[in-house]
Order: structure tokens, then sequence, then C-alpha cells
């Protein structure tokens, strides 16, 4: 026997081995089942603790839930407060339209038109036949072709002119601008509209 267990003790190691781990695993797999059948012994159940637990149970399903209650109970107010605040709006409305019917139409005034600055006065007319404009020193062909063509034509015209009246024409002078007070053609053209000769050429030199 102990000659075949020497021989085997390879063998014999393993079965041993295996033994103890199949021992093991049973002995857990029942202490397992025991904690298990406790744990299910301890819990309680409703089918087990008699008549009291299902009473209460059913009780409680029976019960109205607290916000059914809630509502049931706050129903009648909240549904009477929203007609009372319909009705006060339907009422303003209509107080609102008869008001705007009872109102006369409002009648809207044009606005007033923008005041207009009355027009500068024309340069006199020229009566008779056209003077030679070019008679009036520093005024020369070209001034006077332009001054035609501004409808100035006479001394006379000149003579009359205001000092608005300058403002315009030289505006309308280009290169020009500056002469008629520079080289005052007012003051010629009133000597030469009155044919003092002798005056103009005392101011202002020979002809």
């Amino acid at each position: 026997m102990l000659e075949v267990i020497e021989a085997n003790w390879l063998a014999f190691l393993l079965a041993l081995l295996i033994g103890l781990v199949v021992a093991w695993w049973l002995f857990g797999r029942a202490t397992r089942a025991e904690k298990l059948r406790e744990r299910r012994e301890r819990r309680p159940d409703v089918l087990d603790e008699g008549a009291q637990p299902a009473q209460r149970n059913q009780a409680l399903i029976d019960a109205p839930s607290a916000t059914a209650a809630a509502l049931g109970g706050s129903g009648p107010p909240i549904m009477g407060g929203i007609g009372e605040i319909a009705g006060a709006a339907a009422a303003s409305e209509v107080a609102d339209a008869e008001a705007a019917e009872s109102e006369p139409p409002k009648v809207v005034q044009p606005a007033p038109l923008p005041t207009q600055e009355p027009p500068a006065p024309a340069p006199a007319e020229p009566e008779g036949e056209a003077d030679d404009l070019r008679r009036i020193k520093g005024l020369g062909p070209k001034l006077a072709t332009l001054l035609q063509s501004l409808g100035v034509t006479t001394y006379a015209q000149i003579a009359a002119w205001s000092e608005e009246d300058i403002d315009r024409i030289d505006a309308q002078l280009g290169a020009f601008a500056g002469r008629p007070r520079r080289d005052n053609w007012v003051e010629q053209a009133r000597l030469l509209s009155a044919g003092d000769t002798s005056g103009y050429e005392a101011k202002f030199g020979k002809l």
C-alpha cells in the first residue's frame, strides 16, 4: 500500500485538493442558503400579520388623495373668483366702448406751413435802350456779357442796386466776384445814368 502511495503521491495529492475544494463549495452554498432563509424569516409579511395590516392598507387605498381633496375643496371658490374677474373685465370693455362712442371725434389740425422768406427784389427792369456797361471802370466785355445774361443792361439798374442786390449778383460772377464793390459800380452807374460826365471824371478819371 505504501508502495502504491509513494508511486502515485502526486495523484493522491491532486485528488485531496479537489476534495477540499468541493467540500468548501458545498459548505459555502449551505451557509448562503441558511442566511437567505433566516433573512426571509425576519422580514414581516402582510399576509402573516393578520387582518389589522390588511385593513390599514385598504383604508389607505380607499382614502381620497390630498391633491384631490385640495382641488375639490377649493374648486368652487376658484371658479367663482374667475367668473367675477371675467365679468369685471367684460363690464370694463363695455364701459370703454360706450365712452369711446360718446366722445366727439378729434379734429386733427393741419400742421402750419413753414414761412418762406420773401424773395429778393429783382433788379430794376431796363428802361429804353441798353447802355454800354463797359464804360464802367472794372467792367470789361466778359462781365458786360455776363450781366446781360442776368438781365442787367442799363446804368439805372446798377445805380438802383441795394446791398442785397450786390450780394446776389456778386454770387453769380464766378471768378469776377468782388468787382462790384471794389470798383464801386453803383456810384459809377449813378453818375453815368445822370449824365454827370464831369463829376464822373473828377472821381473816377477820364472816360
